[in-house]
């Protein structure tokens, strides 16, 4: 069954809890619910727990969209996919944010985050109550207390114990990348005010790569099960992440299983869509791009409503002179002209005339100069890359609730990090990666006239074609700090560190600091360098 529809269980595991400021101190929210015992009463008591382990993803509480069950944030700051497209996508050349003075957009775009971001502290929060959820399911699901209950043997619960694990093992890998070291905690760790040990980045680098080894298993084939569930598709592809951006991590390359894992998941069963807006439309559970979209985070602008997701980028991505929300399926004037294009991306696909008859360039220009003054959203340009529309026209469920599901991993990704690993040395053969990405560009220009030869397939052209294949995915800021261009002056884009031009940041801003909240509440944990 679908994730989306498979989200509306009663996901009692994931929201019987408040997050409060520390990590694992968690409150009940409902009184006359204190015992796992009165929880998890049968197998399919586990499968609706399971259900709301993967809402966390989608939700911020379940008091409706204007809620949050991290303590102390709103429900936006606190939403699992629009944390990360902010410290992803906002802190990079591909965006801006027009209303700047929104708390923590400023250090954000600008490269000036302190430890007190609420943007931060926002998007370490979610992870870590990502990996509390997933620790409590862990600890409530042992064969011991399935016996115990009269469940039986583990069975699929197994399988959901797998699925749990990987969940578990995306949070810590989204740490990793962006904060460089968290807290410690597993299911023998007692629930309630505890204070993890700090894990430093290549800590938690084995950490998250023995989660992952230690699920695949027991789980089904990449593409086979049921469309928005972890399978080995999704294990393959975050180790390939991992292997991908081992150097950056740990100090130690690691291309050779990178290029291994991204064949893993190319020999998976993924096809790509033949038209690539499909991957983000309304209906992309269905319209084929399901095949492509390795795994979705479920938008349903009825049964999983949030100020986060698709729903925030696609309301924000209407222009506010333009008021082409209609065309988007949302409102006429969406959220008033949220988010705008920096040059530096748009000119990727606008200085060179190859470009205009790419599928992948869904940039507006008309009425709009390409450089951009923060407060005023008629300048920039915009993009229409995501829709609440269908492939067949039609509108999603609601105008404001998107139905667009987040790719958070797709199968053009595994292309192109094949052909990278390659190029930095992890083997494989020049032809396959030059046709993975030609096949990308066969798609995008619907013939090969956008065919690239061998000679022209390095490492200056992959970061732009990743940025024209997978911009606002939230993957750009791992991408220019694994090439050398995100700190320092080698590439500077408008509003880089600061001013209008652009200037040199510090290395330091390569890992974003610990909030302050965390720091307060677990003492083993120490702030990074810098700041």
């Amino acid at each position: 069954m679908k994730i989306k529809h498979y989200i509306l269980f009663t996901l009692l595991g994931a929201f019987l809890f408040s997050s409060c400021e520390s990590d694992l101190d968690v409150e009940i929210r409902d009184p006359n619910i204190t015992l796992g015992d009165q929880i998890f009463t049968s197998a399919e008591a586990y499968k609706q727990s399971l259900a709301g382990v993967y809402a966390n993803l989608s939700l911020s509480s379940l008091t409706g969209p204007g809620g949050s069950n991290i303590g102390g944030l709103d429900a936006g700051t606190g939403q699992y996919m629009r944390g990360l497209f902010n410290l992803q996508n906002l802190s990079t050349d591909e965006t801006i944010f027009t209303f700047e003075n929104d708390p923590g957009i400023r250090g954000v775009q600008r490269n000036s985050a302190s430890p007190e971001n609420v943007l931060l502290r926002g998007v370490y929060s979610r992870a870590m109550f990502s990996v509390s959820l997933s620790n409590e399911f862990l600890r409530q699901s042992t064969d011991e207390l399935l016996q115990s209950r009269g469940i039986g043997s583990l069975g699929d619960i197994q399988t959901y114990r797998a699925e749990v694990k990987v969940l578990k093992a995306l949070s810590y890998y989204h740490l990793m990348d962006m904060f460089g070291k968290a807290p410690f905690y597993d299911e023998t760790t007692e629930a309630g005010f505890t204070q993890g040990e700090e894990l430093s980045r290549p800590e938690l680098f084995d950490l998250v790569e023995g989660l992952l080894l230690n699920s695949l298993e027991d789980l089904p084939a990449g593409n086979s099960g049921e469309y928005g569930r972890i399978d080995q598709g999704v294990v393959h592809m975050i180790l390939a992440k991992i292997y991908l951006n081992a150097e950056v991590y740990t100090g130690t390359p690691r291309y050779t299983e990178a290029l291994s894992r991204s064949e893993a998941v190319i020999n998976s069963g993924y096809q790509l869509v033949n038209d690539y807006q499909f991957n983000f439309l309304a209906d992309n559970n269905s319209n084929g791009a399901q095949n492509e979209i390795i795994f979705p985070i479920a938008n349903d602008g009825q049964a999983t409503q949030n100020y986060g997701g698709t729903t925030i980028i696609i309301q924000g991505q209407v222009g506010a002179q333009e008021q082409n929300g209609e065309e988007l399926g949302v409102n006429p004037g969406g959220f008033g002209g949220l988010f705008r294009l920096r040059p530096q991306f748009s000119e990727k696909f606008t200085l060179n005339p190859l470009f205009e008859n790419d599928a992948r360039n869904l940039i507006i220009t008309e009425d709009r100069p390409i450089s951009l003054v923060v407060t005023d959203p008629n300048t920039g340009y915009i993009t229409t890359k995501y829709s609440n529309r269908t492939s067949t026209g039609g509108f999603g469920s609601d105008r404001t609730f998107t139905d667009a599901d987040f790719p958070m991993f797709r199968l053009a990704d595994a292309y192109l990090m094949y052909a990278e690993a390659h190029l930095r040395g992890g083997g494989g053969d020049l032809n396959t990666a030059l046709n993975y990405v030609n096949s990308l560009r066969e798609r995008a220009f619907g013939d090969t006239s956008g065919n690239i030869v061998s000679a022209q397939l390095d490492l200056n052209f992959l970061i732009d074609e990743r940025a024209r294949e997978l911009y606002w995915e939230s993957h750009r800021r791992q991408d220019l700090i694994r090439f050398g261009l995100y700190t320092g002056n080698q590439y500077v884009w408008m509003f880089k560190g600061g001013p209008s031009a652009g200037t040199s940041i510090d290395s330091f801003r390569a890992i974003y600091p610990i909030p302050s909240a965390s720091l307060a509440t677990n003492q083993n944990l120490t702030q990074n360098p810098g700041y």
